[in-house]
């Protein structure tokens, strides 16, 4: 859902410098990579969450992919209205409340994005999203909403070096850090440079390894056997998940890899 937003958050105290291509290019490249076997191919597509909607990704190879392939599945499917889930013990519906540490950086970074008119609304997910429901498209998740939230209640507090946990974050400098740090993020995204999603995954496993495991090498593990399950099916399928998940020595390409499953960049 938010989840290298979050990280992004979380690692602010440690902002990245890449060299930057124009963010406001006609035409982007994102990262995208391909598993298949004799009758199964699966499309894995690196998205951000919130974008400047400046630029045309969903173009030429990524279009033709999501166009050949009979399903989208994304991290997960938001439903609509008020989110509810209901208690294992009491059976009562409740609703979710993330952690104060949660919010608090999750409100931050969404401020920071949308001082470069970064939304949500514009995310490469949405985007997708709204295309397969456009042409009939069926569209499913990797995980649960419910799964997602209560994830997102077991998160540890934000170190020392990272924002505060449930404390507005005052300093203009830090704010101005993960700013910069979140444009920064979105060129990469946009010119398909994985570099600094791999820099910001070790500061945020430096800074809160709980945080780390929970957000991406277990959920990594679990995404590579649903594909792997789902190689046994013939077909084609668009997969997309944030870029973070895509970088890194715990990422979901490297845990197909140790399924025996090899992927090939394409874009």
């Amino acid at each position: 859902m938010v989840a290298v937003v979050i990280a992004a958050a979380l690692a602010a105290a440690a902002p990245v410098t890449l060299a930057a291509a124009d963010p406001a290019a006609d035409e982007a490249s994102p990262a995208m990579f391909v598993v298949r076997d004799a009758d199964t191919t699966v499309y894995i597509f690196g998205t951000f969450h919130a974008l400047d909607g400046h630029a045309d990704w969903f173009n030429r190879q990524v279009k033709a992919a999501f166009d050949s392939s009979n399903e989208l599945v994304l991290e997960t499917v938001i439903p609509e209205g008020p989110v509810r889930i209901r208690p294992a013990i009491s059976g009562r519906p409740l609703p979710v409340t993330p952690s104060a540490s949660f919010l608090a950086t999750t409100r931050l970074a969404i401020n920071a994005g949308r001082s470069h008119g970064m939304q949500v609304g514009n995310g490469a997910d949405n985007v997708l999203r709204h295309a397969a429901q456009a042409e009939g498209k069926p569209v499913e998740g990797l995980e649960t909403l419910e799964l997602q939230l209560n994830m997102f209640t077991r998160m540890p507090a934000a170190s020392a070096s990272s924002p505060r946990a449930g404390e507005p974050v005052e300093d203009s400098h830090a704010i101005d850090s993960l700013s910069n740090a979140m444009a920064e993020m979105q060129s990469a995204w946009k010119r398909g440079d994985q570099r600094i999603f791999v820099r910001m995954l070790g500061q945020l496993e430096a800074s809160s390894p709980d945080t780390y495991r929970m957000m991406f090498t277990e959920r990594n593990a679990r995404w590579a056997d649903w594909i792997a399950g789902r190689m046994q099916t013939p077909g084609t399928v668009f997969v997309a998940v944030g870029a973070g998940h895509l970088a890194g020595k715990d990422s979901l390409l490297v845990r197909l890899a140790e399924q025996g499953i090899p992927s090939a960049r394409l874009h």
